[in-house]
């Protein structure tokens, strides 16, 4: 009052005006908190399914984060208006562990993308603790890790129940290594099977070209980056807590 008195009369005249505008804008930003919270909690972000954009709750945009594919060196179109979708994809071609159950997790990623290695101890919690048929289709933002579907190919041919454990090793590699046969060869051995027989058999060409038609199928799904995440017919970009995983089981 002593350093602008007609800002004070201002404020007195008009208190009630100026208080519930004040309380009408308290109102809406406890709405759109809630609504950042319930879409947090959902989706993993403040903005909606598959949204980017500023969240409170993840400052740091650490649920949003994505490989984009388009700056890769294998070629996928950029995002635009495109919609993820299973809809057409022969999804009977990847290795996977069938348990015969009704829902179903299919994982685009890539071994070496840093998102998919964040978003890969929540996903498999899916394949280990949920009933769920489980995919794991690997697309890779580098082509030195274009052989790595060769072998996870063979060892699904040799045994499927070999898949998850050799994720699991593959996914413990120093990314620099990833690009070395030794490290997945070994990897191989660990889990107890032939190593020679696999290596053998993800040198043939019949094996690539199973490799290049799982290429070809993951392109129809609209992917634009790794990890997608297609929990039934659901999709779900970026590391994400377990909960947004599990949300859509049904």
């Amino acid at each position: 009052m002593n350093r602008s008195p007609k800002t004070a009369g201002f404020v007195y005249k008009n208190f009630e005006m100026l208080s519930w505008a004040f309380t009408i804008l308290m109102i809406v930003s406890l709405v759109y908190t809630l609504i950042g919270g319930y879409n947090f909690y959902i989706y993993g972000n403040c903005n909606g399914p598959n949204q980017e954009g500023f969240c409170v709750f993840d400052p740091l945009g650490g649920n949003t984060k994505y490989s984009n594919l388009q700056e890769a060196s294998c070629s996928i179109d950029d995002k635009g208006e495109k919609i993820l979708s299973l809809n057409g994809v022969d999804v009977e071609i990847f290795p996977q562990i069938n348990r015969g159950a009704k829902n179903q997790v299919f994982v685009i990623g890539c071994y070496a993308c840093p998102y998919t290695r964040q978003a890969y101890p929540e996903i498999r919690k899916l394949a280990y603790e949920e009933d769920v048929n489980f995919i794991f289709a690997h697309l890779p933002v580098k082509d030195e890790t274009l052989f790595i579907s060769n072998i996870v190919n063979c060892v699904a041919e040799a045994d499927s129940k070999k898949i998850m454990p050799l994720n699991d090793l593959i996914f413990k590699i120093d990314t620099s290594n990833l690009n070395e046969k030794e490290s997945l060869l070994l990897a191989v051995e660990t889990i107890d099977l032939n190593r020679t027989a696999i290596e053998e058999c993800a040198s043939q060409n019949k094996t690539t070209e199973l490799s290049e038609k799982q290429f070809s199928e993951i392109k129809k799904t609209g992917v634009y980056g790794t990890p997608t995440v297609f929990v039934n017919e659901n999709a779900i970009v970026g590391p994400k807590p377990f909960r947004v995983y599990k949300r859509d089981l049904t």
